[in-house]
């Protein structure tokens, strides 16, 4: 049982080290920097704010995808490893924006009813 596990490791451990993870590393590296640099320059142009923002939310989820899948090793594992930690993010995004959603309805109630007051 032992041999298998090493053997399991060794598998799995090639993607990881080496001179060609390195060079990946590095070139995702490089592609978050241009990312970011993008989002810089944008900042201080005349695109209109709400296209800014959408852009802006855009381009983070691209990045925390390299980061997740590339610094953090989550391309490298299991499916049901992946699963574990994507499903409870994704119900935690769902929770804010159905609380921001309750907030803006909550918001827009106590306007209406002030003003009939």
């Amino acid at each position: 049982m032992s041999s298998n596990n090493h053997e399991a490791s060794a598998d799995h451990s090639h993607d990881t080290v080496g001179p060609a993870a390195r060079k990946r590393l590095w070139r995702v590296f490089w592609l978050l920097l241009g990312i970011t640099l993008f989002e810089v320059g944008i900042a201080f142009s005349s695109i209109p704010h709400d296209w800014l923002i959408k852009l802006f939310i855009a381009l983070t989820i691209v990045k925390a995808y390299y980061i997740v899948f590339y610094f953090m090793h989550m391309k490298h594992e299991t499916t049901s490893l992946a699963w574990t930690l994507l499903l409870p993010l994704a119900l935690l995004i769902y929770f804010v924006f159905m609380m921001m959603n309750e907030g803006n309805a909550l918001n827009w109630a106590r306007t209406i009813f002030d003003m009939a007051v």
